[in-house]
């Protein structure tokens, strides 16, 4: 029988894998820079913790969620997104008996049954930042900031920024009240799903994707008007931070997020390139959420980006990532003692830290020399019996054509980086 990789999954395979290597290595870079630290949790925790702080009004609990017993009987849900897992950690762990704030970084795989399509799989991946242990809007504009700068570092420059303030359990009561109303009236010309969460979570509506409710959801009554004193002066800041910091960003008032514990700042970077899933990069404030999963009330915010979709909007953008899989050097060896010697010299070029590579086919030197060229090597060493016996080998610039021979007691000492 004929075995592929499941619906909705792929295969990240050569040269594509460099790629996702890079906006690695580039986050990791920023991150460093910003003194964010990694953390890595499981990819699947106890259902409970996501029902908790997701939100039980949401699509990704309400559809999205792979969810099974184990043997022990215990209801698993591979992780759909990586905040819930990470706060878990950070209480279990008692890192709040550390120095706050508490500034982490993840990169990983996380899961979601839902329709695959451009940029979105079941089994998805992202990178994103929690920070924990302090309710400072400098910190919201910081993680904002530290979005924007990472994908501008990429190369994208045809960015969007959109905010709002969705304020705290406090004063989003009056305003729930009304959105409910507000709702009410136009029920039966609302979708299904919207129709079920009026009563339940009225604000889930306002991220509602179907096209027949986005009229209604568009004249609905804004967050902004019910904000209290200090959600108020928290949003103004945030405000006040991002213009310092030289960023332009559009509020949008609607903006709610997709999942439930978001409190307060909210934001999406956007690229228009992408159509009508054109969210790159989103995240907000969450300073409920340790507290709905059983811990202390810890303030925290942060973000998180998809890395299929990133890669696609690298791609829309015509952007070309630096490849590094050219090689520095491809032995060619000719005769079984030439074999034996440039193997020898092929490790020590390793130790040395050069990218080599040596024919494992005993190929002819004519198949050798194809194979260095489509291994992009920059130098071939050539070592065959003759060479051997004259105490010398040949290098060969592939790039200009040069050759010249090297005494082989000093073939390491040699540049095989310059040009």
């Amino acid at each position: 029988m004929k075995m592929n990789a499941p619906r909705g999954t792929n295969d990240i395979l050569p040269p594509l894998s460099l790629k996702w290597q890079y906006i690695e290595e580039a986050a990791k870079d920023i991150m460093a820079r910003y003194n964010y630290q990694e953390i890595r949790t499981p990819i699947f925790e106890y259902t409970e913790l996501f029902l908790r702080s997701i939100g039980e009004t949401t699509d990704v609990v309400e559809k999205e969620m792979y969810t099974f017993a184990d043997k022990g009987g215990r209801s698993i849900t591979l992780r759909p997104e990586g905040t819930a897992g990470i706060v878990r950690a950070y209480l279990e762990n008692k890192l709040y008996g550390q120095m706050q704030p508490v500034k982490l970084f993840y990169i990983g795989p996380m899961f979601r049954y839902e329709r695959p399509q451009a940029g979105r799989f079941r089994q998805f991946h992202q990178l994103g930042v929690e920070v924990f242990g302090s309710n400072d809007p400098a910190l919201d504009a910081e993680v904002i900031t530290l979005g924007v700068n990472y994908l501008k570092e990429l190369g994208l420059e045809n960015l969007d920024i959109y905010i709002n303030s969705i304020g705290c359990p406090e004063c989003r009561q009056e305003y729930f009240k009304d959105l409910q109303e507000y709702f009410n009236q136009d029920r039966q010309d609302l979708c299904e799903d919207c129709q079920s969460r009026i009563d339940r979570n009225p604000m889930r509506v306002l991220d509602c994707k179907v096209d027949n409710s986005k009229e209604i959801v568009r004249n609905a009554p804004s967050i902004l008007d019910y904000l209290c004193p200090g959600c108020q002066e928290h949003f103004a800041s945030v405000r006040e931070y991002l213009s310092v910091l030289g960023l332009e960003y559009t509020i949008d008032a609607r903006m709610v997020r997709g999942l439930d514990y978001y409190t307060n700042t909210v934001f999406e970077i956007k690229y228009s390139g992408l159509g009508a899933q054109d969210t790159i990069l989103a995240g907000g404030r969450y300073n409920g959420l340790a507290e709905e999963i059983g811990g202390k009330s810890i303030p925290g915010v942060g973000f998180a980006a998809g890395m299929e979709r990133l890669l696609l909007t690298l791609e829309k953008e015509g952007l070309e990532l630096p490849d590094s899989s050219e090689l520095d050097i491809f032995m060619v060896t000719i005769g079984a003692e030439a074999r034996k010697e440039g193997l020898r010299y092929l490790y020590q070029f390793r130790n040395k830290g050069y990218k080599a590579e040596f024919d494992y086919l005993e190929r002819s030197i004519k198949s050798q020399l194809k194979a260095a060229d489509r291994l992009r090597a920059r130098y071939v060493i050539i070592l065959g019996e003759n060479e051997l016996a004259q105490g010398k080998a040949l290098v060969r610039n592939m790039e200009t054509g040069k050759q010249q021979e090297i005494a082989l007691e000093k073939i390491l000492e040699e540049d095989y980086r310059k040009e």
